[in-house]
């Protein structure tokens, strides 16, 4: 799938990030979070104080 979208954006990212590269605030980014992670379709990986999410095989197109 990375050569599909490419390997940077097959990165995991914090909220933070993903909000700054969205436009977004970062409590509708953690919403949306919420929701893909209950659904299965992105991991949650916690480093010190920092939780990145990275999307899982299940949310790649078929």
């Amino acid at each position: 799938m990375n050569q599909l979208i490419g390997t940077t954006r097959a990165q995991p990212r914090t909220t933070g990030e993903l909000a700054q590269r969205l436009h977004l605030s970062p409590a509708i980014v953690s919403y949306h979070l919420q929701i893909l992670h209950r659904t299965g379709l992105i991991q949650r990986t916690r480093s010190s104080r920092h939780v990145f999410y990275q999307r899982l095989p299940a949310a790649d197109p078929v």
